[in-house]
């Protein structure tokens, strides 16, 4: 499949993004500058982490109203896989495209260490082959990753489970102790209603290799390639079973009708 990585001015994890899709996982790539204003031919897109526009006004205030960002709403209104990490999840909820906002966090401390994250939802492109409950470990590095939502939106977002990933401990226990910047409920990652569209404070690409000390930043990839090349092929399954039975899938339970006979 075909990955697009978008670059900002003073994005700083786009090669990171981009050494893990093509030479670790061996997809295609393609660098896509900010003033770009199409995506087509692209299977799912990457905003990489940094200081895009070097975080004037706010953390992806000024990113968020780049030429892309047309081309990365209108991919993900019809369904297509959009993962923010870092910078790039702050870039998706200043554009709107997630439910939110970050502070700075509540140490009003830059924060660079390893944390755990309890997986929330597996109905994302990027969890659907992870399982409810898991644990991984991946590293962060942020100065504004206090994720906040008012009581009511914060409701809605939990009870439409769009609370994807939750900073824990180890043993997927969620404490305030697991919590490395003092966002709401320790959420750790979020996505918009129609499960497309991810954005995680942690670098999934920096914990891709077992020499970067962790691989379990690799499955949210690895998960994303999976379930975009299942929907490709689901409707050439369709298809062939319906040349094998004479029957569309709509029609299963029904009695076989011959080939080329019309439906009354």
């Amino acid at each position: 499949m075909r990955f697009g990585v978008v670059i900002f001015p003073a994005s700083n994890c786009d090669r990171d993004c981009v050494h893990v899709l093509h030479t670790v996982l061996g997809q295609e790539v393609e660098e896509i500058w900010h003033e770009e204003r199409s995506l087509d031919g692209l299977d799912a897109v990457v905003l990489p982490g940094g200081f895009a526009y070097g975080d004037y006004l706010r953390a992806g205030a000024v990113a968020a109203r780049a030429p892309v960002m047309t081309a990365v709403r209108a991919f993900a209104q019809v369904g297509g896989p959009v993962l923010g990490i870092c910078n790039g999840f702050q870039i998706l909820l200043e554009a709107g495209l997630l439910p939110g906002a970050m502070l700075r966090n509540a140490v009003l401390r830059f924060r660079c260490t390893t944390v755990h994250v309890r997986v929330e939802s597996t109905q994302t492109p990027f969890t659907r082959t992870l399982r409810e409950g898991q644990v991984l470990q991946m590293p962060i590095a942020h100065g504004e990753g206090n994720y906040f939502a008012p009581g009511s939106l914060l409701s809605t977002i939990e009870e439409a489970g769009q609370v994807v990933f939750r900073y824990c401990d180890a043993d997927g226990r969620v404490t305030s102790d697991a919590n490395p910047n003092g966002s709401v409920r320790n959420v750790a990652g979020v996505c918009n209603p129609a499960g497309n569209v991810v954005g995680l404070m942690p670098h999934p690409e920096r914990a891709s290799e077992e020499v970067l000390g962790s691989r379990d930043g690799r499955l949210l990839f690895e998960s994303v390639i999976t379930t975009v090349i299942a929907r490709r092929e689901a409707p050439k399954q369709s298809r062939l079973y319906e040349i094998a039975t004479g029957l569309r899938p709509s029609q299963q339970g029904r009695s076989p009708r011959p080939f080329g006979a019309r439906d009354d």
